[in-house]
């Protein structure tokens, strides 16, 4: 019993706030302010989820009604930002959900959400990577008249439908990869002043493409909101709610600010306006986006057989909004340095977490080595290269993007299950910021998102179930015998 028991064992709050405050050349060095969080909530966010799930989820499952899809996963979003804000003012350290996890929930639950957060960050940054490759290549048609070989930057399980020639590996999603994750070994600062110009351009793409966009909306498109159910979760509200689930994957990356909390300057003012600030802004730029997108071009466009997951909006620029073709190119260079941005965030957050399992003694202590020079853990972002590289090039998107999606709302149920158990296991302890109306705030979350969770399909529960098996091997062969805790 006393084994079983020892699994749950919990780090206590004051031991992390001092591991937090700790100083030195083997720490993370404090460089965010409350400006550049924010810039990092936006740059993870507004990504392949807004340019690329949008059409997919719009020509797949729910139509029009792909707009309810985005306000029902940022209601559950806000449910769930809210519990990470408490903590990650409260916890300022690097690992977002897991460290959580182990101050409420103990050691076995807090190892498998850090195990959990890889497919948030490390597939996140695959499936973008995967994106941006596609974008690269209406980048090359458009300004250089020639594409990238099928083989060459395709999986070898994807066919073109044109052509019949197999995929082989994507080269290009694994060249960005390589790029950005030597800008974060070169420095957290560094990087999130790239950040910030990116976000900058992308986010003036985004309201431009809604601002030229809104006069040539034809209103036949939005008719119909949620078109009729043409059987399971093609349209119909049960279409709109497997559309939630589907760009739910929008989202990811508000959370990974909450990774950087160890490298903010005052994370008791930064965390509240990086988190909730970046969710607020982007949510009703989605909205916005997905009501003119589906507005201009008919969701039929966006189906399997359409160019629902190549440059849709591209092409929706190209094919509806006559006298724009140079926008149309602008857009595509545009989403690629977009991409990019939330790439960066993605690797960073899940090099974090890394850093901090491995000072927990979880995982191998290369992966919380700091560079001497640079204060970034260089060793886990050079090793997370190599792993995310190999989703990016020989996975499909679609399989990578919805085993992402699923991963962080999983880690969103435990983090709001982790506020409610907080608040009776240390009532007392200073909180910077406090979620509002404890427990129904922190239940509404797990609700919704067990919600999603439900409408990804037994497809992607199959997935998880096998990825925590992993984890299970992995725990019990491994990190249990050289936990520092226990």
């Amino acid at each position: 019993m006393s084994n079983i028991k020892s699994l749950f064992r919990r780090k206590s709050i004051t031991k992390l706030q001092t591991e937090a405050a700790a100083e030195g050349e083997h720490t993370l060095k404090r460089t965010l302010g409350s400006g550049s969080l924010l810039a990092l909530g936006v740059g993870a966010i507004i990504g392949a989820g807004i340019f690329v799930r949008t059409a997919s989820a719009a020509g797949n499952h729910a139509g029009p009604g792909v707009i309810w899809s985005y306000v029902i996963a940022g209601i559950g979003c806000a449910f769930a930002g809210l519990c990470y804000v408490e903590f990650a003012a409260m916890i300022p350290i690097a690992g977002s959900a897991y460290t959580y996890s182990y101050a409420t929930m103990g050691e076995l639950v807090a190892w498998f959400i850090g195990w959990d957060l890889i497919l948030e960050y490390a597939l996140g940054a695959a499936t973008v990577a995967i994106a941006w490759s596609e974008y690269l290549n209406k980048l090359c048609e458009a300004f250089f008249g020639f594409t990238i070989p099928y083989a060459l930057c395709h999986s070898p399980f994807q066919v073109s439908p044109v052509t019949g020639v197999h995929g082989l590996i994507n080269l290009p999603a694994i060249f960005i990869l390589a790029v950005l994750s030597l800008v974060l070994i070169r420095g957290t600062k560094e990087s999130a002043n790239i950040n910030s110009f990116i976000v900058i351009v992308k986010v003036a793409i985004v309201l431009a493409f809604i601002g030229l966009g809104w006069k040539f909306i034809n209103p036949i498109n939005h008719a119909v909101i949620v078109p009729p159910n043409e059987g399971g979760d093609i349209f119909g509200w049960s279409g709109v709610f497997r559309g939630a689930g589907i760009v739910f994957f929008a989202y990811v990356g508000f959370d990974a600010v909450s990774t950087a909390a160890q490298e903010a300057k005052d994370p008791q003012k930064g965390m509240p306006i990086g988190i909730l600030g970046s969710l607020a802004f982007c949510t009703v730029l989605y909205i916005l986006f997905s009501y003119v997108l589906t507005g201009i071009a008919n969701y039929r466009d966006f189906s399997n057989i359409g160019p629902g997951h190549e440059a849709a909006v591209a092409y929706a620029v190209s094919t509806y909004m006559p006298g724009y073709a140079w926008f149309s190119n602008l857009i595509t260079l545009a989403i690629l340095a977009g991409f990019s941005s939330v790439i960066l965030v993605m690797l960073l957050g899940q090099s974090r977490v890394f850093f901090s399992m491995a000072n927990d003694g979880l995982l191998p202590k290369v992966f919380s080595e700091v560079h001497p020079k640079f204060r970034t853990p260089a060793k886990a972002s050079a090793l997370l290269f190599l792993f995310v590289a190999v989703f990016a090039a020989f996975i499909p998107g679609d399989i990578v993007g919805d085993m992402t999606s699923i991963g962080t709302l999983f880690a969103f149920v435990l983090v709001s299950v982790g506020i409610i158990i907080l608040r009776r296991t240390d009532p007392n302890i200073s909180r910077p910021f406090r979620t509002p109306f404890v427990p129904l705030v922190p239940l509404l979350g797990v609700a919704v998102c067990v919600f999603m969770i439900y409408h990804l399909g037994w497809e992607n529960w199959a997935r998880l179930f096998g990825w925590l098996v992993i984890g299970f091997i992995v725990y019990f062969s491994y990190s249990i015998k050289r936990s520092k805790l226990r």
